[in-house]
């Protein structure tokens, strides 16, 4: 038991270290390659945040662990809504522009209804993972034509992604480098960063999977249930990190964008790339119960946040009390 928990612990702070130095380097070469701020926002933060959630479920999909595979990424899903904006809300109120609400609140909506419709009536197969890509891709091409013609607010969920990881992870006064700067800058230092944050992700992944399989049956419990509840919340620790920060330095858009863009790179990109990589069979029990909670959680959120455009503390609240609900049905009596 105790070998189990220290990997299950080992895994999470590889992953989060592992992430954090992936998406560091990877975007510090990109800005010496001269890619633009905008693109780099839309790919790089967005596809490097979702890394840890990404190498849990392709591994655990790869050993026959459909649960912690599936359930990684829908329990997620459900915590960013539930808990992270629920905590955010707590702490202070969150205002979200209509912009926003309308077209990155509808589509997270959009993506848990079709999620919850394949898995409910196909086999979670490379077809189906490649058209979720090609959905995302879709969001991420309308995401770069409407960032290039906004100003003020309006912004994309996945541009205020790239604009938390600014905020939270870039050093005070190094703003994006000039593109003279950019090609002269040496990028061997960043890619190693972004390779020693990948071997971290996957070692981390494996880590995290095999003791997570392990408590499972130590204690008699669903891989289904702990990949909804362990393993979700703690790949879910840089979007809570990031979103109850910028509450509390007042941008709420921030807040908003990281969770609305997570949780649509989770189930388009992380749930794509798996069934891709990793055909795999969808549990029974996030087909008939977990599924409509994520489904339900994101009608909550369009409910809460269209009275008034923002979320109380109020009803921050309720989001908390909702998740701690949803627990407590999981979780063994």
């Amino acid at each position: 038991m105790s070998t189990a928990i220290i990997s299950l612990i080992g895994g999470f702070i590889l992953l989060i270290i592992g992430g954090e130095l992936l998406v560091r380097g990877a975007v510090r070469t990109a800005e010496r390659l001269g890619v633009s701020p905008l693109l780099i926002g839309l790919t790089l933060v967005g596809f490097g945040t979702s890394a840890p959630e990404m190498a849990i479920s392709i591994q655990a999909a790869m050993e026959g662990s459909p649960g912690i595979a599936i359930g990684n990424f829908v329990g997620s899903s459900i915590s960013n809504i539930l808990l992270i904006l629920g905590a955010a809300a707590l702490l202070s109120p969150i205002a979200i522009s209509s912009a926003a609400l309308n077209r990155d609140g509808t589509f997270v909506l959009i993506t848990a209804v079709i999620f919850a419709v394949v898995s409910l009536l196909l086999p979670y197969n490379q077809y189906v993972g490649w058209c979720f890509i090609a959905l995302l891709g879709t969001y991420l091409t309308y995401a770069w034509r409407q960032e290039r013609v906004v100003t003020g607010e309006g912004h994309t969920s996945a541009y205020e992604m790239a604009e938390g990881f600014s905020q939270m992870r870039d050093e005070p006064g190094r703003g994006w480098m000039s593109p003279k700067i950019q090609r002269k800058a040496v990028i061997i230092v960043p890619l190693m960063l972004a390779c020693v944050g990948l071997v971290g992700i996957i070692l981390g992944g494996r880590l995290l999977v095999d003791g997570a399989v392990s408590i499972a049956k130590d204690f008699g419990i669903s891989e289904t249930v702990i990949g909804l509840t362990i393993v979700a919340v703690g790949t879910s620790m840089p979007e809570l990190i990031t979103s109850v920060v910028a509450a509390a330095r007042g941008q709420p858009s921030v807040a908003v964008g990281t969770i609305l863009g997570s949780n649509i790179y989770n189930i388009l990109g992380v749930g794509g790339i798996t069934a891709i990589l990793a055909p795999t069979t969808v549990p029974t029990q996030i087909v008939q119960y977990d599924n409509l909670v994520m489904v339900a959680a994101a009608l909550l959120l369009l409910l809460f946040a269209r009275t008034g455009f923002r979320i109380t503390r109020i009803e921050g609240s309720l989001l908390l009390a909702c998740y701690v609900a949803y627990i407590w049905t999981l979780w063994p009596q």
